[in-house]
């Protein structure tokens, strides 16, 4: 089962790829709703290909609500408008609700919006599988068209435009 996001973002396809790799920017999204922490230590600055994270989710950020393993790749590719950069999530629910998921794959697609490079097309895909895959579908469409709202709220806070040099 897929649900899917397809949205146009103010900033940079150079920001929200910033964004898509920092565990704040993510914890973000869905905050004040959920919030994601570090099951040892601290959370990294930033995802890097190839590493595996553990985080513990809580509600309202008291409720115990899972642990998930992030697992995270890129892959670059080109489409009729020109490059995208796809930031894929293969880890698992480890505990919780969605630990009753067999599969979980979530990946998300950035590149400059056509005509207009100073915005960003998003794509949004999160494929499920397994038993509890139909009850929880619901549950997880709701929750990404809430993400959806947030990204639009937030992808204008990701641009960065470091300060000048002084001239001496």
């Amino acid at each position: 089962m897929r649900i899917l996001l397809k949205l146009e973002l103010d900033c940079t396809a150079d920001a929200a790829w910033r964004a898509l790799h920092s565990p704040r920017a993510v914890t973000e999204l869905y905050g004040p709703l959920l919030a994601m922490a570090p099951m040892a230590g601290e959370l990294p600055t930033s995802f890097e290909p190839g590493t595996d994270v553990p985080v513990e989710m809580r509600a309202l950020g008291i409720i115990p609500a899972g642990q998930q393993l992030i697992h995270a790749s890129d892959r670059y590719t080109e489409d009729t408008n020109g490059p995208v950069r796809i930031f894929r999530d293969s880890g698992i629910p480890l505990t919780g609700a969605l630990a009753a998921l067999d599969v979980w794959d979530h990946q998300m697609a950035v590149s400059p919006l056509p005509g207009d490079p100073a915005r960003t097309l998003w794509r949004d895909r999160l494929t499920i599988g397994g038993a509890a895959a139909l009850p929880l579908w619901p549950v997880l469409w709701a929750a990404w068209q809430y993400r959806g709202m947030r990204l639009r709220s937030l992808a204008p806070t990701w641009s960065y435009e470091p300060p000048a040099a002084e001239d001496h």
